[in-house]
């Protein structure tokens, strides 16, 4: 599992680990319960603190994401399939925004983008 860490991102450390544990996890990358680094190891692997990743754990543990059992590590969750789509609709609602504000910078109506996406089928 490689994660890449921006130093000059503003997004945070662990926001970081997180997304793309989550991402990998969605993608099907890593699979139901593959083991995951431990917390001491991923921050030994990125350099940063233990405290940092285990923000990051915590909170993939909190959205049901991977679960963790004690001495034996953190794992992935079975996929909770509900909540893999209520993901997808929220990324897809997030690319209709942009869509839709790229469209008024360029003048197009809501009917012009609709034919872009039928056109694009």
């Amino acid at each position: 599992m490689n994660i890449f860490i921006d130093n000059r991102s503003g997004t945070p450390i662990y926001d970081q680990i997180y997304k793309q544990v989550k991402n990998l996890i969605i993608s099907g990358e890593v699979k139901e319960n593959d083991p995951l680094p431990s917390i001491r190891a991923l921050a030994k692997d990125l350099r940063i603190s233990v405290v940092t990743t285990k923000r990051a754990y915590d909170e993939l543990e909190r959205e049901g994401f991977i679960y963790t059992l004690p001495a034996k590590g953190c794992f992935v969750a079975p996929k909770n399939t509900e909540m893999l789509r209520e993901e997808n609709l929220k990324k897809i609602e997030e690319l209709i925004e942009q869509i839709k504000q790229l469209g008024a910078s360029c003048n197009l109506t809501t009917d012009d983008i609709i034919d872009m996406i039928k056109y694009n089928e």
